[in-house]
């Protein structure tokens, strides 16, 4: 008997790699269970394996409860006083115990203990896997494809199965069971049927992780890989520097004759992976991202993060590539919106942007079209500039006399009171709901602000995108700063959708 506890100990160790301590926690509980059920008052009761040898001792048990408490349960709960007549050291929430005849572990002990001693293994399991892969969430891990299932693959990494759902596969890759693949791992939840590990193969962080591996300068550090941007399956951009002005960053991942970069294409069925050299100078960059296309020119906005990309006729089609799709990538890989212009559509925008600032000049500063025009034609584009820019520089415009410069710098800062007072009214009849108001990271200027926007309750910010925020001018919101603002509006979404999943 010993030696069958010992050696299913054993045994169920090595098959479900758990340790030997769990698998005697589970036969001591069925063997508690085994010997509660041969009594037929409602005892409590709690077997101790020997380790070494295998054998055991069962003790039926007693809870010591208060002396005021009502003995809701008399066949396993004790009175403090009592308890203390034979063991005075005794305290509330501990146990009297007294040996019991074991009962033997033969077949129905065995069967008694079979669920038991799975749930604990399952339990074991559940810890071990969480334990070893959470903290690798976001890293790229490797596996085979054990099995398609509604879509989804199913993936064996080594020591426990990982879900990757149609929606982050690569298009068109058509998986079959056997297939080995890398991916990120993209998320780990424990839920009652064991942990589900997520893996994510169209991330640009794959992209990232497989050049650092196939690359060694990007895997030490000598080259970067600052970002990264995909078209799953087709197309993708990754931009590079190099901390060694020996090395070429962009030849490095290429490697000889592609060998490099074809090797991450072939891992990602085939997807184009288009190089760019990294550059401190936004606009180089997005003109290195743009290749192969020809640059002519470029206007750059830097409040707005935006670029006007000036290319010719011949160009355009490959700047903005099939469906939109280069100029897309170069957006995501560089971080600014970029605008594709043939040369005739940026002299029609400029003139357009002219005349609505002159004609914009013209009423705040109650100027004609002359003036309004020779303030444009010197740069001039706001009230603020005309006010606060050095008078000197006025009175440098050959048409300028000094009156005249007097005179609209006055007007401009009229105008600019004007306006601030406006907006202080406007902020003023804006109610922001309480609801609103009640958001974390909120406070009352800016709820005003969203408020004199339209944004009046939580649930108006809950529908907004970040974007919208970011375009209000009378607030400075950084970008954190307003999805946390979001997400704290959409916090009663995610609340009701748990309530009704768990009903």
């Amino acid at each position: 008997m010993a030696n069958e506890i010992l050696l299913m100990a054993d045994v169920l160790s090595r098959e479900k790699g758990v340790e030997k301590d769990v698998i005697f926690q589970a036969i001591e509980a069925a063997l508690a269970t085994a010997t509660r059920k041969r009594h037929r008052e409602d005892i409590d009761a709690r077997v101790d394996i020997h380790r070494d040898t295998g054998d055991y001792d069962t003790y039926r048990r007693w809870e010591v409860i208060p002396d005021e408490d009502e003995l809701e349960f008399p066949d396993r709960q004790i009175r403090l006083t009592q308890a203390r007549l034979e063991h005075p050291e005794l305290e509330i929430g501990e146990f009297v115990e007294q040996p019991l005849e074991p009962v033997d572990f033969g077949r129905i002990a065995a069967q008694a203990a079979k669920q038991v001693i799975m749930q604990k293994v399952r339990e074991a399991e559940r810890e071990r896997i969480v334990s070893e892969y959470e903290p690798r969430t976001n890293e790229m891990v490797s596996g085979v494809v054990k099995r398609l299932e509604r879509g989804d693959a199913i993936v064996d990494l080594g020591g426990a199965e990982s879900v990757l759902s149609k929606s982050a596969m690569i298009p068109r890759e058509g998986l079959r069971p056997g297939d080995r693949i890398r991916a990120i791992l993209r998320d780990v939840r424990p839920v009652p049927r064991g942990p589900q590990l997520f893996l994510d193969r169209v991330s640009p962080e794959l992209l990232i992780q497989l050049f650092q591996l196939e690359v060694p300068e990007a895997g030490e550090g000598i080259i970067e890989i600052l970002s990264a941007a995909r078209d799953p399956g087709l197309r993708a951009k990754i931009a590079v520097k190099s901390n060694d002005p020996k090395i070429d960053p962009v030849g490095a991942c290429v490697g000889i004759r592609g060998s490099r970069v074809q090797s991450v294409s072939n891992e990602i069925a085939g997807e184009r992976v288009d190089i760019i050299k990294w550059s401190e100078d936004p606009a180089q960059f997005v003109i290195n991202a743009l290749a192969p296309a020809e640059v002519e020119s470029i206007v750059v906005d830097e409040e707005l993060k935006a670029m006007d990309v000036v290319v010719d006729e011949s160009q355009l089609s490959q700047a903005i590539g099939r469906g939109g799709q280069n100029v897309r990538l170069a957006s995501e890989l560089t971080g600014w919106e970029i605008n594709i212009l043939t040369d005739q559509e940026a002299v029609e925008k400029a003139e357009t942007e002219s005349h609505d600032i002159r004609d914009m000049l013209m009423e705040q500063l109650d100027v004609d079209e002359d003036v309004a025009g020779i303030l444009v034609q010197e740069g001039f584009t706001s009230l603020e500039e005309v006010a606060y820019v050095p008078k000197q520089e006025l009175l440098d415009i050959e048409e300028f006399d000094e009156a005249l410069v007097d005179e609209l710098r006055s007007r401009a800062e009229d105008a600019l009171v004007t306006r601030a007072i406006a907006q202080e009214e406007q902020l003023k009849l804006a109610e922001p709901q309480p609801d609103l108001l009640e958001l974390d990271g909120m406070d009352e200027h800016t709820g005003r602000v969203l408020a004199s926007h339209g944004i009046r309750t939580r649930e108006d910010l809950a529908e907004c995108a970040v974007d919208e925020l970011l375009e209000i001018s009378d607030i400075e919101l950084e970008q954190e700063r307003a999805a946390a603002l979001i997400m704290a509006a959409r916090a009663h979404w995610f609340e009701q959708a748990e309530v009704a999943e768990n009903e």
